[in-house]
């Protein structure tokens, strides 16, 4: 895997410890289900200030993005585009995650995050257009 880009670095440079740490965890997930679904390599950057990740293939997947706030220093949150259903499909799959604003954030415990739910957040946003208009790449 390529080393986080800079900008995303310079970002998360005022994040605690474990936040970072987390963030590379999760950075790596993003890349595996990439792969693993087929939609890989991602553009990494900043959007709207925040971590981002995002298939370079057109009309693929949708943008995932991450922050981490001192107003909620356990967790780290998922954001999902606002015009999708991403958050509500989530919701029905995962009714227990809490966090889950049903419209665009999803909060992950920052020490414990529920593996699966990313997991198939990141496989959902990824591959959302792909899915959405049913092409079989």
């Amino acid at each position: 895997m390529m080393p986080i880009p800079a900008a995303i670095l310079d970002q998360i440079i005022r994040w605690p410890a474990s936040a970072q740490l987390q963030l590379q965890s999760m950075r790596t997930v993003f890349h595996n289900v990439a792969e693993a679904a087929g939609v890989g390599p991602l553009d990494e950057g900043l959007k709207w200030g925040q971590p981002a990740w995002r298939p370079r293939t057109p009309r693929t997947g949708s943008t995932l993005r991450l922050n981490w706030s001192a107003a909620d220093p356990a967790r780290i949150t998922a954001y999902v585009d606002c015009k999708t259903d991403l958050a509500a499909q989530m919701q029905l799959r995962f009714p227990d995650l809490s966090g889950n604003d049903g419209k665009r954030a999803l909060r992950f415990d920052l020490l414990a995050p529920d593996t699966d739910a990313l997991w198939q957040l990141t496989f959902l946003t990824f591959t959302y257009h792909r899915a959405k208009h049913g092409s079989a790449r």
